[in-house]
């Protein structure tokens, strides 16, 4: 990759950014937000992106010749399993994949080998190449508790600070508004987004779906395990660190989930001191 115009920082002083923000276990379930935050940035033939979360900070940087993707390389910054850092090695797959725009730009890649965030995080970037306007893209997302145990809660994702999305799920069925109605969350919602949806929407309704997935994960503190292996009868397969050979070795990282709800403006605070 071309050198930064600015030096790395380390993963130390990304965990003194987010201090500020309460740790997972400190967190009061039920009365607050999940938020992630997503900006890809396109400069040219070069493209980065960073994704951030209560449980993950990622980095994918790429170089493509004008329709495919000749360069890629992906980090980890803050994660919650020691194996979640060594996903940029299967994300080289992407190499010679072609630039695309759509949920399914990188359909034709095993997404279960990777890092799902890292891997959605890519496709993001992949899809901003493609359409080939320099700048950035920011997608926000916020994804209510349920309120009172009920299931009820609303998701909602800005793109570059104009309000696209607001689902009202119970559980995981859409209530509304009326034209997301029966729409298949949970059940191939990635092919009915694309066949169903203009590109650019599709990309940001396949994003807003998988927050609402993970943002299940506040209710529980997976600092009370020592590896991914511990959960391994729930999520065998899923991803990188839950394969099989590696679950064993993905050691939890104690400590690195925080809770945004009320510092949504410390997720990717930094970003410009890593591009």
């Amino acid at each position: 990759m071309a050198t930064p115009a600015a030096p790395q920082r380390s993963r130390r002083d990304a965990f003194d950014r987010v201090d500020a923000a309460p740790r997972a276990s400190e967190r009061d379930y039920g009365s607050g937000i999940y938020r992630r935050r997503i900006l890809v940035r396109l400069d040219g033939d070069q493209a980065c992106g960073e994704l951030e979360d209560d449980f993950h900070h990622f980095r994918v940087e790429l170089r493509h010749d004008g329709s495919t993707v000749i360069e890629v390389d992906g980090s980890g910054v803050r994660s919650p399993w020691t194996a979640c850092l060594e996903a940029g090695d299967p994300l080289q797959m992407l190499v010679g994949t072609p630039l695309a725009v759509g949920p399914l730009a990188l359909s034709a890649l095993d997404a279960k080998q990777n890092c799902t965030h890292m891997f959605d995080l890519a496709g993001l970037i992949v899809t901003h190449a493609a359409r080939g306007t320099d700048g950035d893209r920011i997608y926000d997302i916020a994804v209510d508790d349920p309120a009172g145990g009920t299931g009820d809660r609303h998701s909602r994702l800005w793109r570059d600070g104009e309000l696209l999305l607001d689902w009202h799920l119970q559980d995981r069925t859409v209530l509304g508004p009326s034209e997301w109605v029966d729409v298949p969350l949970w059940n191939g919602f990635i092919q009915w987004a694309a066949k169903e949806l203009d590109a650019e929407l599709g990309e940001a309704a396949v994003a807003l779906r998988r927050a609402c997935d993970i943002a299940h994960g506040r209710q529980g503190d997976l600092d009370l395990f020592e590896s991914a292996d511990e959960l391994g009868h729930l999520m065998s397969g899923i991803c990188h660190a839950f394969q099989p050979h590696n679950a064993p070795l993905a050691i939890r990282r104690k400590g690195s989930g925080r809770d945004f709800t009320d510092h949504e403006g410390l997720l990717l605070a930094d970003f410009d001191s890593r591009s």
